[in-house]
C-alpha cells in the first residue's frame, strides 16, 4: 500500500480521516493526495438570500482556501509524503476520475453535505463504484494503530473475498486477525466459500488468524460483528460492501447499510 487518496471537505470527520491517513502513511512509507473537491451544487442548491450561484461562488472558493491552508500548514510539520489536488464539481465524480491509481480511498463515515445524516451516502456510492478499497473513518477515530487486532466478517462471497485480499497489507500488521462468520437462523450462507478458505489465503500471506462462527440470535449482523470486534479490541473491521444487489439493500436495508450508519470501528471495504 503505497498509495493513499483521502477526500477533503469541511465536515465533522475530516479530523478523524487526516489522522488515520497520516498513520497509514507513516506505517507503509506510503504517499497521500488530499482531493479537495468543492461541489457548487452541494453548497448552493437554491437563491438563499437573493444571492446568486454566481455570487456564491467566491465565498465558496474563500472558504475552501482558508481550510486548505490551514491543513496544508499543519502537514509541513508531518514526516509524510503529501501533494493536494483541488477540484471543483461533484465529489463523487472527482473522486472516481482519480482513485483507480491509488490502493485505498480514505473516507469519513459522516455525510459530508448533511451532518444530521449518520451515514454517509458519498461513501456508500464510493464502496460500489470506485473498484478500489475504500476506508470509511468514523468521527470519534483518533488514529489508526495496524499492529491492534482486525476483524474480517467473512460471508463467503465474492465482495467479501475481494475484500479480504485488498486487506492483507494490514493485516500482516495486525498481532490478531479473526475471521467472524455470523450464521443465520435458517441455516448456512447465501455463499459457497467456507471461512477456511478465507484463512488459507491468508495463510499462504503469512498471516495467521483464528476462525470465529458467531449464531446471529436476536441480534443483526452488524451489531454481531461490531460486537465481536470490541470484545477483542480491533482497531479495524475488513468486510464486503453490498453483497447483494444495491436496489435490494436499498429496499431492505442490510449489513452494508447498518455497518455504515454511525460506524463504531474504522470499515475497510470493497465490493
Amino acid at each position: 500500500m503505497k498509495s493513499i487518496l483521502l477526500h477533503v471537505s469541511d465536515d465533522p470527520c475530516l479530523e478523524a480521516r487526516v489522522q488515520v491517513a497520516l498513520d497509514l502513511g507513516r506505517s507503509f512509507g506510503a504517499h497521500v493526495t488530499f482531493l479537495q473537491t468543492i461541489p457548487f451544487i452541494y453548497a448552493v442548491p437554491v437563491d438563499l438570500y437573493g444571492m446568486s450561484l454566481a455570487n456564491a461562488m467566491p465565498q465558496v472558493r474563500a472558504a475552501a482556501n482558508e481550510l486548505r491552508e490551514l491543513l496544508e500548514k499543519r502537514l509541513e510539520n508531518e514526516d509524510v509524503a503529501w501533494d493536494w489536488v483541488a477540484v471543483e464539481g461533484p465529489a463523487d465524480a472527482r473522486i472516481l476520475s482519480l482513485v483507480s491509481t491509488y490502493d485505498l480511498l480514505v473516507m469519513g463515515g459522516c455525510d459530508p453535505y448533511d451532518v444530521q445524516n449518520q451515514r454517509s451516502s458519498l461513501a456508500a456510492d464510493m464502496a460500489v463504484n470506485a473498484y478500489t478499497p475504500v476506508l470509511v473513518v468514523p468521527q470519534a477515530q483518533e488514529g489508526l494503530d495496524c499492529t491492534k487486532p482486525a476483524i474480517v466478517a467473512w460471508d463467503g462471497s465474492p465482495e467479501s473475498s475481494r475484500a479480504l485480499r485488498a486487506a492483507a497489507p494490514v493485516l500482516q500488521r495486525a498481532r490478531e486477525v479473526t475471521l467472524i462468520s455470523v450464521e443465520e437462523d435458517h441455516g448456512g450462507n447465501t455463499f459457497d466459500l467456507p471461512a477456511t478458505s478465507g484463512a488459507e489465503y491468508l495463510s499462504r500471506n503469512g498471516i495467521e488468524s483464528e476462525i470465529v462462527r458467531v449464531q446471529r440470535g436476536d441480534l443483526d449482523t452488524a451489531e454481531c460483528i461490531v460486537t465481536a470486534a470490541q470484545e477483542r479490541g480491533a482497531s479495524i473491521v475488513v468486510m464486503g460492501a453490498y453483497g447483494h444487489l444495491r436496489v435490494r439493500e436499498s429496499l431492505l436495508g442490510g449489513v452494508t447499510k447498518d455497518m455504515l450508519t454511525d460506524p463504531a470501528l474504522p470499515l475497510l471495504m470493497h465490493h
